[in-house]
C-alpha cells in the first residue's frame, strides 16, 4: 500500500494533538489515497470516538414538502416544478396536518419542512394564491404551518426553507426546534453558465453564509453541510467546510455538518454527470471530522444503500432524519433504510444506535438558550438526562408524542 506521505503525516499529527487544521493542512487529505486515506480514516475515527463515543444518532421524522415551486433552477434538482406542471403543488393546511398526524401515529418526533426558495418572487400565480390564503410570503405561510403542526400534533418542527434574512429567522424561531440550510459549496465557479448553480440567486455562497450567520445571532441551532460531486474540486470542499467552521466559531450554533453525495437524476441537466465515489465520500467525511473534531458529522444512508456502513469508519456519528411515513422528496428514488436495518449495521460495526430530536443532545442540555419557550415542555417530556430520546419511547407508535403534546402543546 505504501507509506503515508509527509504532508498527510504532518496534518494528521496536528489533528491528533488537537491543533486546528488550516485549509492548506486539509488539502492533501481531501485527495488522499491508499495509505494516506487509511491513515486519515483512522485518525478521524479516533477523534469521533474521543468526542462523540460509539453512539450514532438519527431523528425519526416526517418530510413535509410545503411547496415544490422555487425561483432557482439547479442543474441536479428534480424536486422543483413550475406552475402548470401536473406535479407542481403547494400543500394545504389540511394536507400538512394529515402528514404530521400520520407521523405522530408512527412515533415520529420531527416535522421537517422543506420547500422551494421564494417562489413568490418569480411566479405571479403563486403570489395570488398566497394572498388568497392571507399570506404575503412563503415564509409567513411556513411559519403558520409550523405553528399548527406544533399545536395540533405531537411533533417538533424543523424548517429548511432556503435563504433567510435575520428577520425571517426570528419570525420562524418560536415554533421551530431547529432550522437549516445546505451551504452546498463556496465555489463561485458553480454559478457560471453551464454549471449547476447558474441562474440560482439563492445559491450565491455569500447569501447562504449570511443566513447561517444570522441564525447564530438569533440563537437558533442550525444544520448545514456540503453537496459533493457537482463540479467542485477537493480543495473547494475543504474551503466550504472551513467556512462553516468559521461561522460556528462565532455563533456556536451549527449543530451538524452534512456531507451529502450528488445523485444523478434522469431529466435533469446533470443526468449524465458522474456521481462521487465511496472513496470521495469517505475522504470528505474524514476531512470534516479532522477540521471540526467536536462537530456532529452526518451523511444520508439512503443515498448510498450498499456502502453507508463504511461511513462509520470515517468519523460519522449521525444518520440524519429517517422517516417511516414519507419518502425523501429531494431524492425520491432513494428509500430510507428501516431503523431496524440501521440498528443492525451499527451493532455489526461496534456502535449503538440512539434516537435524537431535531435538536442535538448537547443543545438540549443547554436548554433555554436554544429551545424556544413554547417548545420547552414538550422537549423535556421526550428526552432523558443525556438529551437523547428516552429509550422507553423510542419507536413507539403513539405514547411519547401524545403525552408530550398534552404536557407542552398549548404553551
Amino acid at each position: 500500500m505504501g507509506a503515508v506521505t509527509i504532508a498527510v503525516r504532518e496534518s494528521l499529527a496536528r489533528a491528533r494533538v488537537g491543533e486546528p487544521l488550516r485549509p492548506e493542512d486539509a488539502y492533501p487529505l481531501a485527495r488522499a489515497e491508499g495509505a494516506d486515506l487509511w491513515a486519515a480514516l483512522d485518525v478521524a475515527s479516533a477523534l469521533r470516538d474521543h468526542y462523540k463515543g460509539r453512539v450514532v444518532t438519527y431523528s425519526r421524522k416526517v418530510f413535509i414538502p410545503l411547496t415544490n415551486l422555487c425561483r432557482d433552477t439547479c442543474g441536479y434538482c428534480v424536486f422543483v416544478k413550475r406552475p402548470g406542471d401536473p406535479e407542481a403543488r403547494t400543500m394545504t393546511p389540511e394536507e400538512v396536518l394529515a402528514v404530521a398526524r400520520a407521523g405522530e401515529r408512527q412515533g415520529c418526533k420531527e416535522a421537517l419542512f422543506s420547500l422551494g426558495d421564494k417562489p413568490e418572487l418569480k411566479y405571479a400565480s403563486y403570489r395570488r394564491w398566497l394572498r388568497a390564503q392571507g399570506y404575503a410570503t412563503t415564509l409567513a405561510y411556513l411559519r403558520a404551518m409550523c405553528q399548527r403542526v406544533f399545536e395540533e400534533t405531537g411533533l417538533l418542527p424543523h424548517a429548511n426553507p432556503g435563504q433567510m434574512s435575520e428577520a425571517d429567522i426570528a419570525m420562524l424561531r418560536p415554533y421551530n426546534l431547529s432550522m437549516g440550510i445546505m451551504l452546498e459549496s463556496v465555489s463561485l465557479r458553480l454559478l457560471r453558465p453551464g454549471m449547476p448553480h447558474h441562474r440560482c440567486p439563492d445559491k450565491v455562497p455569500r447569501r447562504r453564509l449570511e443566513t447561517i450567520a444570522a441564525a447564530g445571532r438569533q440563537h437558533v441551532a442550525f444544520t448545514t453541510g456540503i453537496l459533493i460531486g457537482i463540479g467542485e474540486t477537493p480543495e473547494e470542499r475543504v474551503d466550504s467546510l472551513c467556512a462553516i467552521r468559521a461561522l460556528h466559531a462565532t455563533g456556536q450554533h451549527i449543530q451538524e455538518v452534512i456531507i451529502q453525495n450528488f445523485r444523478a437524476k434522469p431529466g435533469t441537466p446533470m443526468a449524465e454527470h458522474p456521481e462521487p465515489t465511496l472513496v470521495e465520500m469517505l475522504r470528505t467525511i474524514a476531512v470534516a471530522r479532522l477540521l471540526m473534531p467536536q462537530m456532529n458529522i452526518q451523511a444520508p444512508p439512503n443515498l448510498a444503500p450498499r456502502d453507508y456502513r463504511w461511513y462509520l469508519h470515517a468519523g460519522l456519528n449521525d444518520w440524519g432524519g429517517i422517516s417511516p411515513v414519507t419518502c425523501d422528496w429531494i431524492n425520491p428514488e432513494a428509500p430510507w433504510p428501516k431503523v431496524a436495518e440501521l440498528d443492525d449495521v451499527c451493532r455489526a460495526e461496534g456502535f449503538t444506535l440512539r434516537e435524537r430530536l431535531a435538536l442535538y443532545p448537547e443543545y438540549v442540555r443547554e436548554g433555554e438558550r436554544w429551545i424556544p419557550p413554547a417548545l420547552r415542555a414538550r422537549v423535556a417530556a421526550l428526552v432523558d438526562e443525556t438529551g437523547l430520546v428516552r429509550r422507553t419511547v423510542e419507536g413507539e407508535p403513539l405514547g411519547s408524542t401524545q403525552t408530550a403534546r398534552h404536557q407542552g402543546g398549548d404553551s
